[in-house]
C-alpha cells in the first residue's frame, strides 16, 4: 500500500463521523418516507420498513399540494437571485475598483446587516408590503413581494461576497484591454466577467439556498395555497394537525432537498473554484 492510499484511508477514516452525523438525518427520512403508517410508531424501533409503500410519495403529492408548492419555489428561488445578482454585481464592482471616501464604512455597514434576522423585520415588512398597490390590490399575497423581499435580504451579501472576489481580479487585464480600443463596459463584459464566473456561481448558489429554506417572510407575506412554497407547505402538513402523517412528512421533506442537492452538486465546481479564488487576496 503506497503512502498516498495510505493516507486516503486515514482521512475517511477521521471523517467518519462527521459523515455518519451528517447523513443520519437524511436515512431517518428516507426509510421513513417508505413506511406504512402503522410502522412509524412501533416498538422496538425497526430501521428498516417490513413493507415498503411506494405509493407515499403520490399521496404526499396530493396532501402537500407539492407540485404547484414546488413550482413557486422553483420561481421565487431563482427570480430573487437574479434579481440579487443584477443589482449586486454593478455595485460590488464599484467598490471592488473606485476608491470614494467612505468605503471602508460601507463594507462594514454590509457585515452589521447580516447580523439582523429576517425574522425581526416581518412586521415591518408586512406593514410596507399592504401600502404598496399591486393588481387589485398589494404586494401581501403575491410572489412578487416575496421575491423582492429575498432579493433586498441578501443583496448586502452578495455585494460583500463578489467585492472581496472581484479584487483578487487583476486591474491590468482591463487596461490591456483598454489599450486595444475597448471601452470600460466592454472589458467588464469581456474580460472581467468570464474570469469571475466561479465568484458569480458561488454568490448564486448561496444567494438561491437562502430563498429556497426561507421560511418566516414566505409564512408571513403569503396566505393563499396556490402561492405557497414548499417550506410554508411542509409546516402546514404537521402544524395544526391533530394526528400527523410522518410518512408523507418525511417523502416531503427529502423531496423538497433534491433540487438544492442536485444543483449543488452541479455547480460545485465552480464553487471551489470560486472559493479558492477568494482565499488568494
Amino acid at each position: 500500500m503506497n503512502r498516498k492510499l495510505k493516507r486516503s484511508l486515514w482521512c475517511w477514516l477521521a471523517l467518519s463521523p462527521l459523515v455518519v452525523a451528517v447523513l443520519f438525518p437524511f436515512a431517518v427520512m428516507f426509510f421513513t418516507s417508505f413506511k406504512p403508517a402503522n410502522e412509524v410508531f412501533v416498538y422496538p424501533a425497526r430501521w428498516l420498513p417490513q413493507h415498503w409503500r411506494w405509493e407515499n410519495y403520490v399521496d404526499m403529492w396530493q396532501a402537500a399540494n407539492f407540485g404547484v408548492a414546488l413550482r413557486n419555489s422553483i420561481v421565487i428561488s431563482f427570480l430573487s437571485t437574479a434579481l440579487a445578482l443584477a443589482v449586486s454585481l454593478p455595485a460590488a464592482y464599484a467598490l471592488a475598483r473606485f476608491p470614494f471616501r467612505g468605503r471602508g464604512a460601507y463594507r462594514q455597514f454590509l457585515l452589521v446587516t447580516q447580523m439582523l434576522s429576517p425574522i425581526l423585520l416581518v412586521v415591518g415588512l408586512f406593514r410596507l408590503a399592504a401600502m404598496i398597490p399591486y393588481g387589485d390590490g398589494n404586494l401581501v399575497d403575491s410572489k412578487l413581494g416575496v421575491i423582492v423581499s429575498y432579493a433586498a435580504f441578501n443583496i448586502a451579501f452578495a455585494v460583500w461576497m463578489l467585492s472581496s472576489y472581484f479584487q483578487t481580479v487583476p486591474r491590468d487585464l482591463e487596461e490591456s484591454a483598454w489599450l486595444e480600443g475597448s471601452s470600460r463596459t466592454g472589458a467588464v463584459f469581456r474580460v472581467f466577467l468570464p474570469l469571475a464566473i466561479p465568484a458569480v456561481v458561488v454568490t448564486a448558489i448561496f444567494t438561491f439556498i437562502s430563498a429556497w429554506n426561507e421560511f418566516a417572510v414566505v409564512y408571513t407575506l403569503i396566505r393563499s395555497p396556490e402561492n405557497k412554497t414548499l417550506t410554508v407547505q411542509v409546516t402546514d402538513m404537521v402544524a395544526g394537525k391533530y394526528t400527523v402523517e410522518w410518512e408523507l412528512v418525511m417523502a416531503a421533506t427529502l423531496a423538497a432537498t433534491l433540487p438544492v442537492s442536485v444543483v449543488f452538486a452541479w455547480l460545485q465546481r465552480y464553487m471551489v473554484k470560486g472559493l479558492a479564488l477568494g482565499a488568494v487576496k
